[in-house]
């Protein structure tokens, strides 16, 4: 949609729904869309980087913006993104953490090379700065008081709020990174199975890349700590979304559900106005406290579904959303499986087959035990290790029926690898940390800033 489409004033629930509805794409022109965030860290103390100064994220961005083919965004005189003529961007999250928003692209193997074109950009800027970046789901050793929040005025408002409705949203906020794919749906149908499959395998996901053991410098006691912190973010917004699974479920049964999750702000002339915990009906009926007597844009409306954060989100795609941040290799594999299963009809029915016959309660068993637990949850009689194993099978099929070919004539199975050794060692990535801090680092979180930075 371009700008006009999106300033127009909404004048009814049905258009919201229609927003939704415009997203249906033929397969043929069904893309992937990877986005990711890394923790930026100082060599020399490895602590997170402040926005200001030589060695800020500020300074960063604007050595990718000089170097290289991104064009600068500001807010309030302050450099807080990048774009570029693709459609991929670099954002900051709340806690300096640095997000690439990749471009639409075809398949996995375009995914891989924007990654490391990426990575080759930020080394460049980095290195002589002595700063580096690590993938991880969650800040292993600094505090909340060590971390400098971005100068963005969404920010203020979410910080002032969170902790009104859960003890962890600043946490999530300014410590987690994570890995999360967008893709397509042909149809309301469509949209519904694979919005199914994926809030139903979504704690798979988390297990094969759990890699957020630590809290402050010690083992936290979970395997993917930045999944438990959305267990008490905000419930008006997170969580696995019963109603989908229910007869009913579709684009309006969506937006009801987020006409539901309380507000966080406008957006009006490069300002961000205070809407905190304020209604999107009472906006759509010219009620909001914060703006009385207007009515929202689509806009306003593309803003608000931003703030809902389920393990699967909708917009007018779907977001993959269970997945700890983590090394190179696992960036590429995060689209390999859910393309796999969702990209194809026989994968997408063999993986609703895997969950179909799972209840409510225990598939939020299973999301809460997950980010403990790792591939050793459990449901149905069955450990997440045995669903892992066969979910890849469905996905390497899935994508060798795609049939997405790079220039030595392999498909995209290839990026699932990692995950492959991941499950036949039954040892997740955080597992493997756990061992190194209780042996080799003894008992210290600081080696994982050399032997797992990028």
């Amino acid at each position: 949609m371009g700008r006009e489409d999106t300033q127009a004033t909404v004048g009814s629930r049905l258009e919201l729904v229609d927003y939704l509805a415009s997203g249906c794409k033929p397969a043929d022109r069904w893309a992937i869309g990877t986005e990711h965030e890394k923790f930026a860290f100082t060599l020399d103390d490895l602590r997170p980087l402040p926005y200001h100064g030589p060695r800020g994220i500020q300074a960063i961005l604007a050595g990718l913006a000089e170097q290289f083919a991104w064009q600068p965004v500001t807010e309030g005189g302050n450099l807080i993104a990048l774009t570029d003529d693709t459609g991929a961007s670099v954002t900051l999250e709340p806690g300096g953490q640095l997000e690439l928003s990749g471009a639409l692209l075809d398949n996995v193997h375009e995914t891989c090379r924007e990654v490391y074109a990426h990575l080759e950009q930020v080394k460049t800027i980095a290195e002589p700065l002595q700063i580096a970046f690590l993938g991880m789901g969650f800040q292993p050793k600094w505090g909340r008081g060590d971390v400098e929040w971005m100068p963005k005025g969404r920010y203020r408002i979410m910080r002032e709020y969170m902790p009104k409705v859960g003890a962890l949203g600043l946490d999530m906020m300014t410590r987690t990174c994570t890995v999360q794919v967008n893709l397509d749906f042909a149809s309301e149908a469509d949209m519904i199975a694979k919005f199914r499959v994926g809030l139903a395998l979504q704690p798979v996901a988390t297990a094969l890349f759990a890699n957020s053991p630590f809290v402050e410098g010690e083992p936290s006691g979970y395997l993917s700590y930045r999944s438990h912190v959305w267990e008490d973010t905000d419930p008006d917004r997170t969580g696995m979304l019963p109603f989908v699974f229910e007869d009913g479920m579709g684009f309006e049964r969506y937006v009801d559900y987020v006409l539901d999750v309380p507000m966080y702000f406008v957006y009006r002339d490069g300002q961000y106005i205070d809407a905190a915990g304020q209604s999107f009906r009472d906006f759509l009926a010219g009620r909001l406290p914060a703006l009385p007597g207007e009515r929202p844009t689509l806009k306003d409306w593309e803003d608000h579904l931003t703030t809902a954060f389920p393990e699967v989100r909708l917009k007018r795609y779907m977001e993959m959303r269970g997945a700890d941040g983590g090394p190179w290799r696992k960036l590429c594999a995060l689209p390999a499986l859910w393309a796999g299963v969702l990209y194809h009809p026989d994968s997408l029915q063999a993986a609703w087959d895997l969950a179909r016959g799972w209840s409510m309660e225990q598939r939020l068993r299973l999301r809460h035990e997950a980010p403990r637990l790792g591939l050793r949850a459990t449901i149905g009689g069955r450990t997440l290790r045995e669903l892992a194993l066969e979910l890849l099978d469905i996905a390497r099929a899935g994508l060798a029926a795609r049939g997405r070919l790079n220039a030595s004539g392999d498909n995209e199975s290839g990026y699932l690898s990692p995950l492959q050794e991941t499950v036949e060692s039954g040892v997740t990535p955080a597992e493997r940390k756990l061992t190194l801090y209780e042996g080799r680092w003894g008992r210290s979180v600081d080696p994982v800033f050399s032997e797992f930075a990028y």
